[in-house]
């Protein structure tokens, strides 16, 4: 259970659930190296794919729900031996904060705020994984990720900006260093993390191009920051949104809406996105001839209320129970082509059920995607139109590819087999009944057995 692979010098890198980090060779399938990097009897887990930047491998972890501890790891790409460790909570020398650390808002600086944002030692069991995207910046040599959600999720139990979870940070790759960090979700009260892909474009802003950061956040706002700097330029609402009013460009603060605050022992309701978010991990894509960002995302709101939780190493560490329903319009997924320079949709397309599979965008103005009802399409990047579907025998959850083959021609290829947070009504047998199971789910896609089945296989076609 991963998000993929690497392959860099002759080598694939890849990660396993039970915390171990693997190089093989990748011609011959033989093991060059694997290390340890965490404790799946605590909760710990990783299910991010590696990224490789010169000699580091950089891995991170999951498991904020088991309050879990969150880092960034850079391993040898040679040896396996663990080069440094970036925790997303604690002290600044663990989290490796020191003199070149500039963040661009105020509520960013201060010494040891990873302790003092938190009561007691409630960082220790914090959260803030990385188990999203990592990108990284040649020119600029920074390493950009987002860190999940503090744990709890019931946030009475950890009053504070809870840093350094559900922001960006920017990273030095070889010595760890951070240079700044953005918090999207400051005292994070919904779930909405910040994990998601940080698209790096050059972009026109006030009559000048700008090294952009674009990142479309669980939120509901998508943002486009100055990826030097980590300050925000716009961020705009691409779903409707209940939790909050807008973001603050002069403080980088988010405008909650107090009506959505959780209340323990009270049922919030219409919590619009819902925890999952306007969009969760599944990545957009962006095309330099379009100068769009192509979204797949959903339109989900839900129901909670929280309560107090203990924490048990290995076991869950929550304190809410969400009911999700489907968001205004009544349709669950949506397709959204965004002008970032523009800060505005240029085209949207609605689907049925959650759109989680990842999107894809070619040079000949192709947008491809799956569904979860198991269609692979492709739509006209310029206006949306529907090009071409094809049926696969599972729900899409993963991300299509393209890649020329030996014979020269082009290839697009999608794995189908739903599964995922999204999918588990069918990937693991969820009796619906119970509408919170799932944490949720089960409330939003008890249809979801009707429309696709399980599923594991690989789809290539070939372009003409």
């Amino acid at each position: 259970m991963n998000r993929g692979a690497i392959w860099s010098n002759g080598r694939l890198f890849f990660n396993t659930l039970d915390n171990q980090t693997f190089a093989l060779d990748a011609r011959t399938g033989t093991e060059v190296w694997h290390t340890r990097l965490g404790d799946i009897k605590q909760g710990e887990t990783m299910t991010m794919a590696p990224l490789v930047v010169k000699d580091r491998v950089l891995v991170g972890n999951s498991g904020g729900e088991f309050g879990v501890r969150g880092w960034l790891t850079a391993l040898d790409a040679a040896t396996g031996k663990i080069a440094w460790r970036a925790f997303s909570t604690g002290p600044d020398n663990e989290v490796l904060i020191g003199d070149q650390f500039h963040p661009f808002y105020p509520s960013d600086r201060g010494k040891d705020l990873g302790k003092s944002t938190w009561p007691g030692e409630a960082w220790k069991i914090g959260g803030g994984t990385v188990w999203g995207f990592l990108s990284y910046d040649p020119t600029l040599d920074l390493v950009y990720y987002g860190t999940a959600n503090p744990g709890p999720w019931n946030p009475s139990q950890r009053p504070g900006d809870n840093k350094w979870t559900s922001g960006i940070f920017a990273r030095d790759p070889l010595s760890g260093q951070a240079r700044w960090f953005y918090q999207l979700s400051p005292h994070d009260l919904h779930d909405y993390d910040a994990v998601n892909e940080n698209i790096l474009v050059d972009l026109p802003f006030n009559g000048t191009t700008r090294h952009a950061l674009v990142h479309p956040d669980r939120n509901g706002y998508l943002y486009v920051m100055d990826r030097e700097t980590g300050e925000v330029l716009s961020a705009s609402a691409f779903v409707p949104i209940t939790t909050s009013t807008s973001v603050d460009l002069a403080t980088g603060r988010l405008r909650y809406a107090p009506e959505k605050d959780p209340q323990p022992g009270q049922t919030v309701r219409d919590i619009c996105p819902a925890s999952p978010g306007a969009k969760d991990w599944q990545p957009a894509a962006y095309s330099p001839r379009t100068h769009l960002v192509y979204i797949p995302h959903q339109n989900i709101c839900q129901d909670a209320e929280t309560a107090q939780t203990s924490y048990i190493a290995g076991t869950p560490y929550v304190g809410a129970t969400l009911r999700m329903k489907p968001g205004p319009g009544g349709k669950r997924g949506r397709v959204t082509a965004w002008d970032p320079a523009a800060a505005k949709p240029a085209w949207t397309l609605d689907e049925d059920l959650p759109v989680w599979s990842g999107a894809l965008a070619t040079a000949g103005d192709v947008v491809f995607y799956g569904t979860m009802e198991g269609w692979f399409k492709a739509v006209d990047a310029k206006t949306g139109a529907l090009l071409w579907q094809f049926k696969t025998g599972s729900g899409i959850v993963g991300q299509p590819i393209s890649y020329r083959g030996p014979d020269g021609k082009q290839y697009i290829a999608i794995l189908s087999g739903v599964g995922g947070w999204a999918g588990t009504i069918v990937a693991n047998d969820i009796d619906t009944r119970d509408k919170t199971a799932s944490t949720g789910w089960a409330n939003v896609v008890p249809d979801l057995r009707q429309k696709t089945q399980k599923g594991g296989m690989l789809y290539v076609f070939a372009l003409p």
